[in-house]
């Protein structure tokens, strides 16, 4: 019974996390450079991404539900429990910017308070994350501070 509970849990967070992606992503068959550099391609793939790569449609919706999935699992077993909306929204931010924001409490305030299971204040962090390095500089990118609002919004929904 646990693990019915926990698959449709992880099943529920997989499709907010993949809505939340789809559009903050947007779809691109042929990999270019994000705005910090990195070769990306479909809906914000990086790994093993090279420049000149193709993929076809189903091929980047097949990768990123991969992809996300084992976001998912990740966060899952280093904060296990978490609400859908909370693993939904701390999943999104992790595929965007890396596990550490939810699972490494040292270089995370938020991945410090959802251990301490403060999950308002752990949604509350969320925003914080909405900056880059570009050319050196860190700076504040709008497309990142809507996607932070947006998760934000259903990491609250969440524990409401």
């Amino acid at each position: 019974m646990a693990t019915d509970q926990a698959t449709n849990r992880k099943a529920i967070a997989l499709a907010l996390a993949t809505a939340l992606a789809v559009p903050a992503e947007g779809l691109r068959q042929w990999a270019y450079r994000d705005p910090i550099g990195l070769p990306t391609i479909c809906l914000g793939s990086t790994q093993g991404v090279k420049m000149g790569d193709f993929r076809t449609i189903p091929e980047c919706y097949a990768l990123l539900n991969k992809e996300m999935t084992n976001v998912i699992e990740t966060v899952d077993r280093c904060r296990p429990g978490l609400p859908p909306e909370v693993l939904a929204a701390f999943s999104d931010a992790s595929y965007n910017i890396g596990e550490h924001i939810a699972c490494d409490p040292k270089r995370s305030t938020a991945a410090r308070f959802l251990a301490e299971g403060n999950l308002i204040g752990a949604c509350m962090q969320l925003g914080r994350w909405n900056r880059a390095r570009v050319a050196g500089v860190s700076i504040e990118l709008p497309g990142l501070t809507k996607r932070r609002a947006t998760e934000t919004e259903l990491c609250l929904r969440g524990i409401a």
